[in-house]
């Protein structure tokens, strides 16, 4: 299974002037522990960080920190989410039929939900990671008054890894470029040219390290996971 990680963005609202993913977390840079999961599920076997070429100094150094048993190659990345999307599909092994798109500023995500990942988009065309929504959500317009309020039942939390059939989201990717669409996730763009995508149950953990406030809340999952181990 091929893995692209999207990891172009800047850390704006971490309020640092660096990539984020270069962030530390219990002494490693946060896209170390994405990289040390994905190394660790046995059913990845190469994986594409699509960055912008001014941190592939630092990545190269990181990279060469990690025990690699896989191949790990440098995309250049976009303006965008959904550009760099498009440009790791790219970039590819022609061979590559079926792909996961992981974001790097998740570091928390454990080998065994990669892995189940991989193997439930060998039966299906698209899938995402995701988790059932604890908070009762309102929909609210634009005076902040209340809407709506969606049966939570039916409502989930979207996370990463997402995974699709390699053909059918350059397709989507090229159907967004021409109608001008854009889009949060590469969910969002299978369901806009009508194809199913379906959920696997993704892990409490398994957050987004966004604000500083999510850097500290990761420090302490890997502590009590990991406890002294480094």
């Amino acid at each position: 299974m091929y893995l692209l990680i999207p990891a172009a963005g800047m850390g704006r609202r971490m309020g640092s002037n660096r990539n984020k993913i270069l962030l530390m977390v219990r002494n490693q840079p946060i896209i170390s522990w994405t990289l040390t999961a994905a190394i660790a599920a046995q059913q990845i076997s190469w994986i594409g960080i699509i960055s912008q070429p001014s941190d592939w100094q630092d990545l190269k150094a990181i990279l060469a920190d990690l025990p690699l048993t896989k191949p790990v190659e440098l995309i250049k990345g976009g303006s965008t989410r959904q550009e760099s999307v498009y440009n790791g599909l790219q970039a590819l092994p022609e061979s590559c039929r079926h792909v996961l798109i992981h974001d790097g500023a998740r570091c928390l995500a454990t080998p065994n939900l990669l892995d189940s990942c991989a193997q439930t988009l060998l039966q299906c065309s698209g899938l995402i990671a995701a988790v059932p929504v604890k908070d009762t959500i309102k929909v609210v317009d634009e005076n902040g008054i209340i809407q709506s309020t969606p049966d939570r039942r039916r409502l989930w939390a979207a996370q990463t890894p997402q995974g699709f059939d390699v053909q059918l989201l350059k397709q989507c990717h090229a159907q967004g470029i021409q109608q001008g669409w854009e889009v949060t996730d590469d969910a969002a763009l299978f369901e806009k040219c009508g194809y199913e995508v379906k959920i696997v149950q993704g892990e409490e953990t398994n957050l987004k390290v966004t604000t500083p406030q999510d850097l500290a809340i990761a420090e302490f999952i890997l502590q009590t996971r990991l406890g002294n181990r480094s």
